[in-house]
Order: structure tokens, then sequence, then C-alpha cells
């Protein structure tokens, strides 16, 4: 048994049938404007990099039976060689780092300092990087000689 539709009821139809693709077509927008914000995150991301320790030499909360003669931090980005710094200071703060800071010229990513002859005891390593687009980042790690 077929049952008419009546005007009313067709133009119920069409106004469901038009919300529904609106709700599909806003959706279908959501979903690409997500897409294109997470792109430009991520790319800006990238494009943001600062110069952040990788790695050291004494590594990171070591404990040394022998003292090293110098510290050498491994860092993500080149290094601008004239602002980057780093201390190395006893228990007492005195400064046990001597010479130059160096940034190797072959490896622009390494910064170094020669140290005086440590004694036993723990030291503290502070770091400011600066990068070559110029952005800052700094930290400090202890080691400790037995």
């Amino acid at each position: 048994m077929v049952i008419p539709i009546t005007g009313k009821q067709a133009a119920s139809n069409s106004i469901h049938r038009r919300e529904a693709n609106a709700r599909q077509l806003t959706m279908k927008n959501c979903l690409m404007i997500i897409v294109a914000l997470s792109t430009f995150l991520f790319s800006a991301a990238s494009a943001l990099a600062h110069a952040t320790l990788d790695r050291a030499s004494p590594p990171v909360g070591s404990s040394l039976a022998t003292a090293p003669s110098e510290v050498v931090l491994f860092f993500t980005d080149v290094l601008e060689p004239a602002f980057s710094t780093i201390e190395v200071r006893d228990e007492n703060g005195a400064l046990m780092s001597s010479g130059k800071v160096q940034v190797d010229p072959h490896h622009g990513i390494q910064l170094r300092v020669a140290l005086k002859p440590l004694p036993a005891g723990t030291y503290k390593v502070i770091w400011r990087a600066i990068s070559v687009d110029t952005h800052r980042t700094l930290g400090d790690f202890s080691f400790h000689v037995s």
C-alpha cells in the first residue's frame, strides 16, 4: 500500500535533507580547518627550533673516577660563539673553568671550556647558548669526581 505524501510532508522532508547536508558541510569544514592548523603548528615548531642541550661530556649527573680536563656540550642547533658561555663551579661557588669558551669551528653545535685541575667533589656546569637565529637557552647540571 502506497501512502501519498502531502505538500506539507514533502516540504518538511526537503528541509530535513538541507539541514543534514549543511551539517555534513560544517563537519567537513571543521575537519579541513583542524588539518590546516595542525600542519601550520607542526611546521612552525620546527622553524622555531632552539639550541637545546643534546648531551655533555662529562655526562649530566655522572660520577667520575678521574677528573675531566674540559667540559664539552653538544647542542641541537648551531651556536653564536660570541654569546654562548659555560661556567664550571665547585661546591663553594669558585670558578673552576679556565681559558676562553670556544665553539668548535668544524661542528658549530659543540661548546667547550678547559678546566683547572679538579679535586674530588661535586661540580656545577652552568651554560647559556645563543643559536645563530638569536634564540637563547640556558641551563645547568652537576657531575661528581670521586
